[in-house]
């Protein structure tokens, strides 16, 4: 009764708002109090084969993160640490730098107290367990659910929250991150990503300080395109690839994002991430549920390769779609006609590219729209038609000029997409996004249909769907987004515009899974202009990526340097081109040997090639097709950085360890050779490795090693040692255990 009596009498701290209570709810607002006030200390374990997240319940009944790092076996000494430890997940009201979820509930109060209910593990299968952590509100009758998903042998914790409410009116949402990490070291580096179209994934690093570091997008649409929803944050000084201890994260969402990392003076760091609130207040009415997306990390104390090789080892499994399945070599239109192209132009490419050894054809953008005709980016988005005037028998007639060839047939969409001058804007000028009372914004001369709109979802459904039933024979869609959100706005919204960059990246999943459930067998890329869609909640339903549109060999070096920090081989559509981005000159071998760290492809006129560059590309397709296994589900290891030497090198072993591959490209030319030393990672120090060079050109500088076989200790503690003196240089060396 004391107890009792102690907390009515201080219940003004919890209910500041004057508010008659029924006898129910006062009942179970003193319980909780009660609860509160004597709640036994808990230890959760979220754990992997080598990592452990540990959270603790304190006697106050909050939720508190005491560790994150390599697996810990003995935790009882956490014990002691727990009354003073950081909350695990923050609320508004308690904290105000670091806030995870900030709720204006429906009579004004704008805090939010959380204590712990109750959590339980399930085990979904042998590698999968989701620990599952629900939260009350002390007052309000609200709940917020922790969830952590394990993957127990590629060491990834996933986590993400959901919020629902049993007030009479709606509650505000203003921040609503999925997850909520902190930790406690005496300096952090902090590594992220950071470019534009054609420029995108540049590595950047920075030491955090006191105050806050945001990184984030507020493009609606492609959000991705000038930054990415990546980090590694490196606990005991810079990054480094095979030391130090290291945090990698990334979040899986389409839409708008936001990473904060807050340094207080005590040298503690809090960690959020999740949706973007930006412009984003989100009113949710009662026994409704909002649902945060999964933020995906790992940890490592042997540097940032063991992050890169969890994440790949996951994404192949589990990040994307078919990640153990095969890849086609592909002959793209795009940069070989552009728009200028005709049923008799593309036979004849199709006939050369069954020739030379290509496995899929893929027609890009400029093969439909009739009224106002697709011959440039001005006209024709939304009107999905095949144009007979360039394609007099359609597409399905290509389709058998490809399967005649040994080739499979590809088509290229942007769904999401409409031109002014288009059937479809004459007939639904409100189906697209833009301001009430504002000119209309363009950007590559286009405007975004609202997918928030269900007829508009429909109709973008629908596309897709004719387009395959239509149209047979097509296997392979490339599904592009070429413009972000500018001048913001939903007819359909109403006088709820803030839901748009919440509910956009939701339609647009909805519609994918949808897609995905009539047609699970399509090869789709995802594209947007180059990485502007590069996150895990969308590439499960997509076998490839676009990196860049930027298809320079030499800034693709850099490009894909960076997204494999999380993103694997087996879905970097790499493609050989002509340069027409900068109109840079390199050479043609050093162009395949760059695209052959990913998924091989061409956007080339191959009639325009001479006879000894046919060549080279018809023995280089061939040899890729037998090595591409090893690039695709092979571990990756980094060995010389673009960003720190003149020479870029890595390697692919295969899980197995009984074969790899090395590239090495010189990025330009000095006055000395350059004979950087490659000391080879991954591979098993007591077999035998025979090497071979493979895409030889004119020369080769390996004569010292070709043929010849090393162990795998001397590979890797005193390595491979070549010159190489002239720009744009390359080689590839194959590994293969002997017997």
């Amino acid at each position: 009764m004391i107890a009792f009596y102690m907390n009515i009498k201080t219940k003004q701290r919890f209910f500041p708002f004057k508010k008659k209570l029924s006898i129910k709810t006062t009942i179970v607002c003193v319980l909780m109090i009660i609860s509160s006030s004597s709640f036994a200390q808990k230890l959760i374990r979220i754990e992997t084969k080598d990592n452990l997240l540990l959270l603790g319940v304190d006697t106050n009944a909050i939720l508190k993160q005491l560790y994150f790092g390599r697996i810990i076996n003995d935790i009882g000494g956490f014990a002691t640490s727990l009354e003073k430890s950081a909350e695990a997940y923050s609320t508004y009201g308690n904290d105000v730098e670091h806030t995870a979820l900030r709720v204006t509930h429906s009579d004004g109060n704008l805090t939010t107290d959380l204590m712990f209910v109750s959590s339980n593990t399930t085990k979904q299968d042998d590698n999968i367990s989701v620990t599952k952590i629900i939260l009350k509100d002390k007052y309000y009758p609200d709940e917020v659910t922790l969830f952590y998903k394990t993957y127990f042998e590629q060491d990834i914790i996933e986590q993400w929250m959901t919020f629902s409410h049993k007030e009479k009116s709606p509650v505000t949402l203003y921040n609503f991150a999925s997850a909520s990490l902190n930790f406690q070291s005496p300096a952090y580096y902090l590594d992220y990503f950071y470019g534009d179209w054609a420029n995108e994934f540049n590595l950047i690093e920075t030491k955090l300080s006191e105050g806050t570091k945001t990184i984030d997008s507020k493009l609606g649409v492609r959000t991705d395109q000038r930054s990415n929803q990546s980090f590694l944050l490196s606990l005991n000084g810079k990054l480094q690839e095979d030391d130090g201890k290291v945090i990698a994260g990334t979040l899986a969402w389409p839409g708008n994002w936001q990473l904060q990392f807050n340094e207080d003076h005590y040298n503690n760091l809090y960690v959020t991430a999740g949706m973007n609130p930006f412009a984003s207040e989100y009113i949710l009415k009662a026994d409704t549920t909002f649902t945060a997306p999964g933020f995906l990390f790992t940890y490592s104390d042997k540097g940032a390769g063991e992050t890169t090789r969890n994440f790949h080892r996951w994404a192949r499994k589990y990040g994307i779609a078919d990640g153990y399945g095969e890849r086609d070599v592909l002959l793209n239109n795009w940069e070989a006609t552009y728009f200028d192209f005709d049923e008799e132009k593309l036979s004849s490419i199709i006939k050369q590219a069954g020739e030379m050894g290509f496995e899929l054809f893929l027609l890009d953008d400029g093969w439909f729209a009739n009224k106002y005709p697709r011959n440039d980016d001005h006209a024709g988005l939304g009107d999905w038609e095949v144009n007979h005037k360039k394609l007099p028998h359609g597409l399905s007639y290509l389709a058998d000029i490809c399967k005649q060839n040994n080739l499979k047939f590809g088509i290229w969409v942007e769904p999401e997409m409409v031109n002014p001058k288009s059937e479809l804007y004459e007939k639904h000028s409100d189906w697209v996004i833009t301001a009430a009372h504002r000119d209309l914004n363009l950007s590559r001369n286009q405007l975004i249909l609202d997918i928030t709109n269900p007829k508009v979802q429909d109709y973008v459904y629908d596309v897709l769907d004719k387009l395959m039933s239509e149209n047979k024979g097509i296997s392979y869609i490339k599904w592009d987004c070429n413009r972000y959100i500018t001048n913001a706005g939903s007819f359909y919204l109403g006088n709820q515009q803030s839901k748009l960059f919440i509910d956009y990246p939701t339609a647009l999943l909805n519609i994918i899974q949808r897609f995905r459930k009539k047609y699970p067998d399509v090869y789709m890329m995802v594209c947007s202009g180059g990485g502007g869609r590069m996150d895990y909640a969308t590439m499960p339903y997509f076998q490839e990526y676009w990196p860049s549109d930027n298809t320079d060999a030499l800034d693709r070096i850099k490009i894909q340097w960076g997204l494999e920090y999380f993103y694997p081989a087996v879905g970097l559509a790499a493609h050989v081109t002509p340069n027409h981005s900068d109109e840079r000159i390199t050479p043609l071998k050093f162009r395949f040997d760059v695209a052959m760290t990913g998924r091989l492809g061409l956007d080339y006129r191959v009639d325009k090639l001479n006879a000894d560059e046919k060549t080279f590309a018809i023995n280089a397709i061939a040899t890729y097709k037998k090595i591409r296994n090893v690039v695709f589900y092979g571990d990756l290891y980094r060995l010389l950085s673009p960003y720190e030497n003149n020479r870029a090198a890595l390697m692919y072993v295969s899980e197995n360890k009984d074969s790899a591959l090395v590239f090495s490209f010189l990025q330009k030319k000095e006055t000395y050779p350059d004979n950087s030393k490659l000391l080879l990672k991954g591979l098993d120090a007591n077999a035998q490795y025979k090497l071979t060079e493979i895409n030889k050109g004119s020369f080769s500088r390996l004569n010292d090693y070709e043929g010849k076989t090393f162990s795998g200790a001397f590979l890797m503690n005193v390595g491979l040692q070549f010159d190489m003196y002239n720009d744009y240089e390359s080689a590839v060396i194959q590994l293969v255990k002997q017997q």
